[in-house]
Formats: structure tokens, sequence, C-alpha cells
């Protein structure tokens, strides 16, 4: 089976404000770079657009309702210092709650082995009754969600590599013992969160790194921690949130990953997959916002989980 790549033009509308780093020129450089030649084996789809029940999976009908509320007939509205919608806002965030979707009925219902969701904005941090840090609604602990509920899955587990602490996830799954979230993140840093000490119900597995690691510290905490809760865990799915500003490049952090580190742990992540989940792997976009760093690692994620 093939890998799949969804994607909408709608998500480069929805629009922040001139020198934020969430910015549609993002998903542009993703979009040009797929475009090589090595990646012409891509299914790809256009993002279909999400059932808006599917996000009380993860949150209650009042923060549904808010972020609905909150989208402006035009111009830009800030729902906090970091996070701003746009008119097209809420259509872009159903539109990636609607690929996240499609990506895990995809991997079930046998329509391909993985799939890249290269969708904006991002969703990690939203907490279960806030939006924040870019994010609205949160498409990982949605499609893990939907996972369970459309397809029976028992055991879903969430790896979260990008340079923050994916707090929103965090909050969904604090008490569910059937999802399992691993984090690997810079601490001290954005939101705050992501302890070793923060263990939930004991499905919460948090390994941070510190400002100036690099390809060893962040291999060894994957290996150690990260992998092998994974391989315990023995997940019937697993969802990537893949944020690629752990890249030395990348101006919000100081972890200094290159491209090489995200195809290693991409390959690790599919023998998993391979081993416990008749290879079901999706990954959604999150973080990245050296445009030139983010390029060359989703070029090299997405080409380890064509070649396998």
């Amino acid at each position: 089976m093939s890998t799949r790549l969804y994607s909408h033009s709608v998500f480069l509308e929805h629009l922040t404000p001139p020198g934020h780093p969430e910015r549609p020129d993002r998903l542009r450089v993703i979009e040009r770079v797929l475009e090589d030649e090595r990646f012409s084996w891509l299914d790809r789809r256009e993002a279909p657009e999400g059932d808006p029940a599917t996000i009380l999976y993860a949150h209650p009908e009042s923060h549904l309702e808010a972020v609905r509320e909150s989208i402006p007939v035009e111009g830009l509205i800030r729902l906090d210092e970091d996070t701003t919608v746009s008119p097209k806002s809420y259509e872009a965030a159903i539109h990636a709650v609607g690929a996240a979707n499609a990506a895990v009925s995809d991997v079930f219902e046998g329509r391909a082995s993985n799939v890249f969701v290269a969708a904006r904005p991002p969703g990690h941090h939203a907490e279960r009754t806030r939006p924040m840090g870019f994010c609205l609604f949160n498409n990982a602990a949605i499609a893990a969600r939907h996972a369970q509920k459309a397809f029976g899955a028992e055991r879903v587990a969430i790896v979260d590599w990008d340079v923050h602490h994916g707090n929103g996830t965090q909050d969904i799954f604090w008490t569910d013992s059937s999802v399992l979230y691993c984090s690997t993140h810079q601490m001290p840093l954005y939101p705050g969160t992501g302890e070793k000490s923060e263990v939930g119900a004991g499905n919460i597995v948090n390994a941070p790194l510190s400002a100036g690691d690099g390809s060893q510290q962040f291999r060894e905490a994957m290996e150690t921690r990260v992998f092998a809760a994974v391989d315990n865990f023995a997940p019937d799915l697993i969802i990537i949130s893949a944020g690629f500003d752990a890249h030395h490049r990348d101006p919000l952090a100081e972890i200094n990953l290159t491209e090489n580190d995200f195809d290693w742990a991409t390959g690790k992540l599919m023998e998993l997959a391979g081993k416990h989940a008749n290879n079901r792997l999706v990954s959604l976009l999150e973080g990245g916002y050296d445009l030139q760093g983010l390029a060359f690692s989703v070029a090299a994620h997405v080409a380890r989980m064509i070649r396998g």
C-alpha cells in the first residue's frame, strides 16, 4: 500500500499577523518540496471537511462554540497572545480535523499503510477547554478518539516530537490509560509543562531535553523512554504529532536536530507500528518555523514513510 498525503488550499487561508511564525508560507514550502520526483508515489488527496461532532471527542461543546463564535467577518482576532483567527480559520480547522480522522480511517480500512497530514492550524497545544499556542482544536486527540470509537482501537499511542510540549494532548488524556502520550521537547520553554514527574494515569511519558541538546540526547531520550514505552504499550495505532521545530535552524527553540534525526525517528516508529499495529501510522503536522529546516525535515520524514 502507498503513503497518502492530505492537504487543502483552505489551510493557506488561515491568516496570522505579519511576522507571526505560524504562517501560510509553512505549507507552501512543504508543497514545493513534495513536488520532487522522489515523492511521485505519494497518494495525494484533498483534506475532507470534518464532522464537528468528532471535535466533541476531545473538547466540550462550549469550546467548539466559543471557537466558532470567535471567527471574525473580516480582519484578525487574537484569542490570546499567540493565537489568532481570521475569517477562514474555522473552515481550515475543521478540514484539519477531517484530514486527521480520514487518515485514521485510511489506515484501518486498508487504503494506505501510513498517512501524512499537512494541515494548519496545528493542534497539540489546544487543551480540553482552551485554544492556545497557535492551536484551536486538538487534531491528534480527536483522531485517537476516532480510532477508538469508529474502529474499536483499544490502545492508541501519540508520539510528539515537537520542540514544545503538547500540553493540550496531555491535558485531554491525563486520566485515560487507553491512550499513551509520549513527548520529547525542550525545557524550560513554552508552555512550561512536560516534566518527567508528570505521568497522568501512568500513560504520560515526558522526555525533556535541555537547550543546546542535539542528536545524541534526542536519540537517547527516544530510545530509552519513548520507544520503550510504545513497545511496552503495544498500540493498535501510532499517531505522530510531527513538529519540526527542534531542527537546529528553528528560531523558536534551541535544540540542534537535523533532518536525519527525524528520518531516524520515523523509521523507528514505523518498526513499532509494524510490530504492534499492522503498520498503522498517522503523522500530523505541528510546528516548524524555519522554512528551509521545515522543508528539509518534512521531506526526510515523508520519504522514510514512503520507503519503509
